[in-house]
């Protein structure tokens, strides 16, 4: 089920064989849904003294905590990249590009939007510091649209794995799940038993890469061979597992607490969220099949880099421009307050696709390399790596700042040079029998 492709209408255009238009929508679901969590969680207000304050108003909700056993679909993201990934690869080697080609692919598409927001966020706050903004409420605004760089830093983890864990996954798909899965409770046991947090930053690795492998079974369609009634089984006993688990166990009911760094609950979340997108697959493609929603899927997901990394930037300037000019703002958590979410959702949702206008050949896939040239060494590849992965996790792990936006403003735009540079096709070890018009073809490769 999960790898046949959906059979368009006679007035839609052409789908290519094998896409699975379901994981698109799936992916789309979750940019929007995180983009309504955070347009939820932030309240700016001006107090009876005319100071402003922040704070956030759902996550102070009494059922906060269980909404996000829901709400935190993060799982189910790196689901549907784990498929993406998987059919990236599986393309990347029919056109002969080597495991090099294929990471410098995906490092490109994180670096090169990620690149452009760290650029933007650091000329701001050297702007707003200069000038003397309250250096407390540069420090709240700041982390506050720092929150979804974690993603780079551990989605960037995943993809330098790729081509081992998809060998794994075609030898030993289950020994590698069930050894993925044991290390992640044996990170999480650690964790807890020593108090020290930052062990289970290992978990960065075992917890998205586990998730990932069921990308990897997705695209393999076991979902879709799966019965019904074991996807429901399965999907049943996963959310009835984080009861103990989150009481007797050591982990927080608040999935979104349980998220940096990841814990065991959230590969419990995945294998639910995988479950029920495969059960509710069939009407899902049904409605894909239809002109209007693959039209605002392919829109938005074409889309989705920058809707996902610029909300927050916007959100928070557009409440800046309103404080400024002395606008409407509603008392956070007020009954005004919920309802205008929906259209603060949707002005931000606009307000991302017209930053896309200038910011779309960021998303596009990276051009391929000159005939007669191949990509920069496994070292170059090596040293970018670091360079994208490590401004995120620094601010994954102390929130966003001038130093380390400054960072991200340097260390991405040099890593996407070292990607960019390349060797003549002859430079290559004595030891290599392939072809040169083979390796020119790996050299011109690049991932989808």
């Amino acid at each position: 089920m999960s790898t046949t492709p959906t059979t368009p209408s006679s007035a839609a255009p052409a789908v290519p064989p094998g896409r699975d238009l379901v994981v698109d929508l799936a992916r789309v679901f979750c940019v929007l849904l995180v983009v309504a969590i955070h347009v939820m969680m932030v309240g700016v207000a001006v107090d009876d003294s005319g100071a402003v304050v922040a704070n956030q108003p759902l996550q102070e909700q009494s059922w906060f905590p269980l909404s996000t056993w829901a709400g935190q679909i993060m799982p189910l993201f790196f689901v549907v990249g784990g498929f993406a990934s998987a059919t990236a690869w599986a393309g990347a080697r029919r056109r002969g590009a080597d495991a090099g080609d294929f990471v410098r692919g995906r490092l490109l598409r994180l670096a090169r939007p990620a690149a452009a927001v760290f650029v933007v966020l650091a000329l701001a706050l050297a702007v707003a510091t200069a000038v003397g903004v309250d250096p407390a409420l540069i420090d709240v605004a700041a982390t506050g649209v720092g929150t979804p760089f974690w993603f780079l830093a551990a989605y960037g983890i995943t993809q330098l794995f790729v081509p081992v864990m998809a060998r794994l996954h075609a030898s030993r798909p289950w020994a590698t799940l069930s050894a993925l899965a044991v290390a992640a409770v044996v990170v999480d046991a650690v964790r807890y038993g020593t108090g020290v947090t930052e062990v289970g930053l290992l978990n960065l690795a075992f917890v998205w890469l586990f998730v990932q492998q069921l990308g990897f079974a997705y695209a393999d369609g076991l979902f879709g061979r799966t019965p019904r009634l074991v996807l429901v089984a399965v999907a049943a006993l996963g959310y009835a597992s984080l009861v103990p688990l989150t009481t007797a166990g050591p982990w927080s009911d608040d999935m979104l607490r349980n998220l940096n760094p990841p814990t065991v609950p959230l590969m419990v979340l995945g294998v639910a969220q995988i479950c029920v997108l495969s059960l509710v697959h069939p009407v899902l493609s049904r409605l894909m099949s239809t002109a209007p929603a693959r039209t605002v899927v392919f829109a938005l997901g074409s889309r989705g880099m920058t809707i996902y990394l610029w909300h927050l930037p916007l959100l928070v300037a557009l409440l800046g421009v309103l404080l400024a000019l002395g606008g409407p703002l509603p008392q956070p958590a007020t009954a005004t307050w919920w309802w205008t979410r929906i259209p603060v959702w949707a002005l931000v949702i606009g307000l991302a696709c017209l930053v896309s206008v200038a910011t779309a050949r960021f998303e596009l896939p990276p051009r391929a390399l000159p005939e007669g040239r191949r990509r920069a060494s496994w070292w170059s590849i090596g040293v970018a790596a670091v360079l994208v992965i490590g401004p995120p996790f620094d601010v994954m792990q102390q929130g966003l700042d001038l130093r380390n936006a400054v960072a991200g403003a340097v260390c991405l735009p040099l890593a996407i040079w070292l990607l960019g540079r390349s060797r003549p096709v002859g430079e290559l070890p004595l030891a290599s029998s392939a072809s040169p018009r083979a390796v020119s073809q790996r050299g011109g490769a690049t991932a989808g």
